[in-house]
């Protein structure tokens, strides 16, 4: 038996159409191509993998998240656990994005072993990456507390997995899909089939779900950002598992986690919302900038992704089909123009924006985000 779906009351319904209107307007401007919507879906995706590994603890910087999902290297201070946690996120939401399109898909156990294996590999070969655990697990309350939550019995989890993998399939499918994605979450988490890595899993696996829903593209649904963008929405996270069962106890409702997460997918929407607009508000002063120093039209983009704070040779030269000497001399000149300024060395090497893009950036986020978010449970 699993965790059933709570039915949703009026404001549960009322704020999943405000997500979902939200959605449409994304996918629609997402309709028009523009030049920076691959440096904004990569900025979307880095920021997905360094929130949900920084939950269990793996933090990277924002500019090795970038550098990572660009296909670089990261921070070589960067401890082993660290990397191995970072890199395995990265290849499992890489399948994700690429398994949204998949015109024969199915849920299996394969499939969440594989995705499993992909996220676990690197660690201690004792945690035994795309098998389940064989041994009781328990989340810890910290030094000398009791545990905040105790997985069910190991002889269980095979069948539980099995309803689970049924209900991916077949169950519940009236239900919108940010809610089932949300329970899909929830009842992998509570079952912990895995000795390591089950909350990176269900995260991932929410995502999935939605990503099969084909409405927006795996790095405009995930709420994984949001959960970990800092120790304030970590926490409250863990509170709303928390809330709901401090043991495996499918008898109990899970309205107040469905409350919760619908809660996050409403915040992150309004985030892309703006990360949208702040896109396409920067891109059009560059374009200012570019002309009003006679610089082509190829350097808007280096200058974009300076302005994020993570351009680098290589990234650029692959983006706008360049050779490598080209690449080096439009870099020589945004930096003779102190548009952009080196950081770090060799391979780790990135530019930054000098004192004219900071400026744009700083007057573009003030303008996107003059106003606080709303919180969906709460009317006007």
């Amino acid at each position: 038996m699993l965790f059933a779906t709570p039915s949703l009351t009026p404001d549960d319904r009322r704020v999943v159409e405000e997500i979902e209107a939200l959605r449409s307007e994304v996918r629609h401007r997402l309709a028009q191509p523009r030049r920076w919507e691959g440096q904004l879906r990569r900025s979307l995706t880095a920021a997905a993998v360094r929130g949900s590994t920084h939950i269990e603890g793996y933090t990277i910087s924002s500019e090795d998240a970038e550098t990572l999902i660009a296909g670089g290297d990261i921070s070589p201070e960067t401890d082993e656990a660290t990397r191995n946690a970072v890199t395995g996120y990265r290849d499992a939401l890489t399948y994700i994005q690429h398994a949204a399109d998949f015109q024969i898909f199915a849920w299996d156990h394969t499939l969440l072993s594989a995705l499993h294996f992909m996220m676990a590999r690197g660690a201690d070969r004792e945690m035994r990456p795309g098998e389940y655990r064989t041994s009781g697990v328990w989340v810890s309350g910290g030094p000398n507390r009791p545990p905040v939550y105790t997985a069910p019995e190991p002889e269980h989890v095979p069948a539980l997995m099995d309803e689970l993998v049924h209900w991916l399939a077949e169950g519940d499918l009236e239900a919108p899909a940010l809610v089932r994605a949300s329970m899909a979450h929830f009842n992998l988490v509570s079952i912990h089939p895995w000795r390591d890595g089950n909350g990176r899993m269900s995260r991932a696996v929410h995502t999935l779900v939605l990503a099969r829903e084909g409405i927006l593209a795996p790095e405009f649904s995930s709420i994984e950002e949001w959960l970990g963008a800092d120790d304030f929405n970590t926490l409250e996270y863990y509170g709303a598992l928390r809330t709901v069962r401090t043991s495996w106890q499918p008898e109990r409702d899970a309205a107040s986690w469905i409350r919760f997460c619908l809660t996050a997918h409403h915040l992150q929407a309004q985030e892309v919302q703006r990360r949208f607009e702040a896109a396409s508000r920067v891109w059009f002063r560059l374009e200012r900038l570019a002309e009003q120093h006679r610089l082509g039209e190829r350097t808007v983009s280096a200058l974009y992704a300076a302005t994020e704070g993570h351009l680098r040779r290589t990234t650029y030269q692959a983006e706008e089909a360049l050779t490598r000497d080209q690449a080096l001399a439009d870099l020589r000149t945004l930096r003779s123009l102190d548009l952009i300024e080196s950081v770090g060395h060799a391979r780790t090497q990135r530019y930054i924006g000098g004192t004219a893009l900071r400026k744009i950036r700083t007057e573009v986020h003030a303008e996107v985000h003059a106003d606080l978010y709303r919180e969906p449970y709460r009317q006007p």
